[in-house]
Order: C-alpha cells, then sequence, then structure tokens
C-alpha cells in the first residue's frame, strides 16, 4: 500500500492544502483542499473516500470530486462515514440549497454517488486493503482510521483531543509502523485546544505516554501561522518519542 498526502495543514494559503490522503490511487482518507491538485485522470480513479468527520476542511472536495468527474464513471462513487456523519453530509452540503444530491443523480437506480455506514471497530476490506475506523474525540461525531496492508499498519487518528478509548484500540495493532496525529494550536491557545477539542503540544505529549508500540509519529492539521512555534514546543517536551512534521506530498508505504 501506498499513502501520498495531499494535504495536512490547518488552513490554506499559498501551498497549504487541508487534510486529503490518497491511498494507493483509489482510496482517498479525507477530501479536503489537497484533492484540487490531482489531475482529471487521477480524480477519475478515485472509487472511495472515507471521511473522519464532516468537518468542511475534510470534506470540501467531495462536491467538486463527484461534480467534476461522476459523468465519467462506471459507477458510483462511495462515500464512507458513520451514520451521524452521513446525515449531517445529506443534511448541510448534499441537500440541493448547498450542493445536488447526486444520490439522485442521474437517478436513484445509477447515481454518482452513493453512501456506505462504517462503525468504530469494524474493518471494510478492499481488495485486502483493511481500513478500520478508530475512536476519536472531536466535537462533532469523528473517527480515526487504521490503514492495514497485511505487513504494516498506519493510523492516522483525524481531528481528536485527548481519548483514552483511541489508545486502547491502537495499542492492540500488533504491526504498526506509523502514526499520524493532529497538533493543531500552540500551548498558548490550549485553552482553544480543549473548547474545540483538539491537542496541542501539552497534551499531545501525555496521550503519546499512552502509546504502549514503536512508531514513527508524524504531525498534522498544524494552524497556518503557528506551525513552527508548534513543532517547537513539541520538540521541547518530546522525550523519545521524536514526532516530524508531517509534510505535504509525503508517501508512505507499507
Amino acid at each position: 500500500m501506498k499513502l501520498k498526502v495531499l494535504g495536512c495543514s490547518g488552513g490554506i494559503g499559498g501551498r497549504s492544502r487541508t487534510t486529503a490522503l490518497l491511498l494507493d490511487s483509489d482510496i482517498l482518507i479525507d477530501a479536503g483542499t489537497g484533492v484540487g491538485d490531482l489531475s482529471i485522470a487521477e480524480l477519475a480513479s478515485i472509487d472511495h473516500v472515507f471521511v473522519s468527520h464532516s468537518h468542511l476542511d475534510h470534506v470540501a472536495f467531495i462536491p467538486f470530486l463527484v461534480d467534476t468527474v461522476g459523468s465519467m464513471r462506471d459507477q458510483p462513487l462511495t462515500v464512507y462515514a458513520t451514520q451521524p456523519t452521513l446525515a449531517i453530509l445529506q443534511t448541510h452540503l448534499f441537500n440541493e440549497a448547498i450542493w445536488p444530491d447526486f444520490t439522485q443523480i442521474p437517478d436513484s437506480e445509477a447515481p454518482y454517488l452513493r453512501y456506505a455506514t462504517i462503525a468504530v471497530g469494524e474493518t471494510v476490506d478492499l481488495g485486502g486493503r483493511k481500513i478500520t475506523p478508530l475512536p476519536a474525540n472531536h466535537i462533532v461525531p469523528a473517527v480515526g482510521f487504521q490503514l492495514d496492508s497485511g505487513q504494516a499498519s498506519l493510523v492516522f487518528t483525524g481531528d481528536t483531543t485527548s481519548h483514552d478509548a483511541l489508545w486502547g484500540a491502537v495499542n492492540q495493532i500488533e504491526n504498526l509502523r506509523y502514526l499520524i496525529i493532529e497538533s493543531a494550536f500552540s500551548n498558548q491557545n490550549k485553552t482553544v485546544a480543549i473548547q474545540s477539542r483538539h491537542l496541542c503540544p501539552d497534551l499531545l505529549m501525555a496521550e503519546l505516554e499512552k502509546l504502549q508500540r514503536p512508531a514513527e509519529i508524524y504531525i498534522t492539521h498544524l494552524k497556518q501561522g503557528d506551525a513552527a512555534l508548534i513543532m517547537r514546543e513539541i520538540a521541547a517536551c518530546a522525550g523519545p518519542f521524536q514526532p516530524r512534521r508531517l509534510s505535504h506530498h509525503q508517501l508512505f508505504e507499507f
């Protein structure tokens, strides 16, 4: 399996893109603004989109993706999310007022878009590529994901704050190799991090202390303007974890 980072920033501007990860050539993990850098052919190759939660920086380009390549495809694009997240997308995004309901276009028998409900701990197997939703704790219903090739696993926490249930699941992954975890705010904005259910370096370190398996750790979702400060704060208290900043176009093979 190959995972390419299309976007990993907490905002936009310049070369920054919001969260989107491309697994092989046909699976998206979230669909933030990084999706917009793909070619038409690459967009048309995407069959599956797994959504961690409904916030716009993680779903903004699903509508554009469907609208751009829906008519080019033989099968509908499948969006996988928990039932609460799907309900939000249906009610507030694909609702005819903000964007057309592509589950009914061109008709309900052969639509451009379909939904598939997922649940924490229940694995979706796509040709031997196993994707398992993990617990997360955010301001809206949210999950992270374990991506398992059979040889190794990568965990993407999505947006989350402190959550023991996440580490209970992660510590059971025997073939864990990579951990991508957020730290959206600096310590000086710790109150905002707590209110919005994100992490800052102090909270991140407390969470990493719960990790019981070796892994390469990468930091994502750093807020614009504070990214360098956040990474300095992490470096100052990282201890043995040695987290690195996730970068645009970074590639993982596992």
